[in-house]
Formats: C-alpha cells, structure tokens, sequence
C-alpha cells in the first residue's frame, strides 16, 4: 500500500501539470539552435517579442550571479556571453520565479544566493562554461517548487515534519514521499532537455558522491548550497544546514585560504543580490506596477 502511493507520488510529479511546460518560445528556440544557419539576432527577435520574458531575461543577466563588468542590453549579446544552454535555463527560470508567490521569495533568495557562490567556486576551479555552473544553482531547488505545486497536502505534511522533527526539508520529503526534491529537479532538467551539465548537479546537489558525469560540477553545487545555507541567506521554512559530502570537499582540493578568500566573495556579491531580491518581491506584491 504505502509503495502504491509512493509510486502514486512519482508519477504525479514526472508528469508535472502546474508548472510551465515551458513557454512555446523554448522549443522555437531549440529548433533555431540546431540550425546552423541562425544568428544571435534572430534569436534575441524571437526572445523579444515576449516583452514581459525578454525584460526578466536581461535583469537575470545582470545580476551579481554573473558578475560582468558591463552591463548587457541586448538579447543576442547575452545569447553570445552565455549560450544557449544558459539562456534557456534562464528562460525556466524567469518562467518559474513568476509563480513563486512573496511567500517563496526567500526560497529564490537561496537560488541566487546558491548561483553566486557557484560561479565564484567554478572559476575558481577553472571549470570551462562556469556560467552553466552557475545556472544550475539557480534552479537547483526546482523540485520543491514542482512538489508545493503539485502535491500541496503532501507538501504541508512535509513543512509539519520539518518543525515538529527539526528535520532537514530533503529529510522529511523522503519520510512522505520516499524521494527527495533533487531526484524530482532532475527529472524536471530531463524532461526540459537540458545538458548533463545541469542536470546531473541539480539531481545529486544533496548526495554528489551519486554523480558519475559531472562530479566537479555536482560537488560546486552541493558545497555552495551548503555554504549559502551556512550563511542563513534565504533559507525559508528549512532552516537546517545539510552536512558538506566528504566526496564533494575532496573533489574541490580548497585550502583554508581558499575559503577565506570565497567566503569574503561571496558575501559581498550577496549585497547585489539582495537588491535583486527585493526587486523580485516588489513586483511579486505589486504585479500591475511598472
């Protein structure tokens, strides 16, 4: 019985109804980038005639999680900067932080916050397309939204547990529906096509001994998730520190000095985004405004 509703569980969030299947605008997308003929352009004029998404895309762009000098202002310079594989995450991300109500701005406080600490450890390391890295922080907690969305009585339980046990959120989704929501984001990454260079972090950020073709990536994205957690930034109902996987420690090779210098990175970086984040909550409370 209770494997039954487990699989009932599953089921119900691979075939996930309430979150955007992802404007049409994606798979034109997709389609123009495997011709070979398509320019940044062209792109960006598809991208554009989605006001709301193009304007989201750009502030995105320019926050502190990417950190170029200077500021992008058109669509094909950033499909230049980052690619393809960025933009369209970034597509998923402007589409998904449009349905966290004011009560989620903090779990997309700890995105950014994940993304930034991300892209400083992946330059760091010397990892090439840091901002893919960086990218995959940004939509590292997409399961819990796809469960709050689609099992929203489960989904209480799971916040019940959290309080009453002190329990970790992960913990506690795999005590109600025997898997966790970085199994679930991973699925999610899958279905939305997007590389293993995302998916594979997204689906092993809390277990990245797990991760067999992105281990480096996986361990860059479990240890800045903890150390945003550490940090208390944007951390919600779960405000539980999961421990820092050996295998993912040993996989970075960081010396005491190292984390001196991330760590002061990091927090500074923080400020921008904060700003960011009280962007986002504006115009979450105050949608017809602007």
């Amino acid at each position: 019985m209770e494997n039954d509703r487990k699989a009932e569980f599953r089921k119900a969030l691979r075939e996930v109804k309430n979150l955007p299947t992802l404007p049409g605008i994606v798979a034109k997308l997709t389609r123009m980038a495997e011709d070979p003929d398509t320019t940044t352009e062209q792109m960006g004029r598809v991208i554009s005639k989605d006001h709301i998404l193009a304007a989201k895309l750009l502030k995105l762009v320019n926050s502190a999680f990417y950190g170029f000098p200077q500021k992008i202002s058109s669509l094909s310079s950033a499909i230049i900067l980052l690619g393809f594989n960025v933009i369209k995450s970034l597509i998923i991300s402007a589409s998904i932080f449009e349905l966290m109500e004011s009560s989620d701005v903090e779990l997309w406080e700890h995105s950014l916050g994940t993304a930034v600490a991300a892209s400083i450890l992946a330059k760091r390391l010397g990892i090439k397309d840091p901002e893919e890295v960086s990218t995959a922080g940004l939509i590292h907690d997409i399961g819990k939204v796809a469960v709050k969305m689609e099992l929203p009585e489960q989904y209480d339980e799971i916040l019940n547990r959290v309080e009453m046990k002190k329990i970790s959120m992960a913990e506690a989704e795999r005590m109600v529906l025997g898997l966790d929501h970085a199994e679930v984001g991973g699925w999610l990454a899958k279905s939305w096509f997007l590389p293993k260079k995302l998916v594979e972090p997204i689906a092993c950020h809390h277990a990245p001994k797990n991760a067999t073709e992105e281990p480096l990536a996986s361990a860059i994205l479990h240890f800045s998730d903890v150390l945003i957690r550490g940090l208390g930034y944007g951390h919600g109902a779960d405000i539980w520190v999961p421990p820092l996987s050996k295998v993912a420690w040993e996989a970075l090779g960081l010396s005491a000095t190292d984390l001196d210098e991330i760590l002061d990175e990091v927090e500074e970086n923080l400020w921008d985004v904060k700003g960011f984040s009280l962007d986002i909550k504006s115009e979450l409370e105050n949608p017809n405004q602007g």
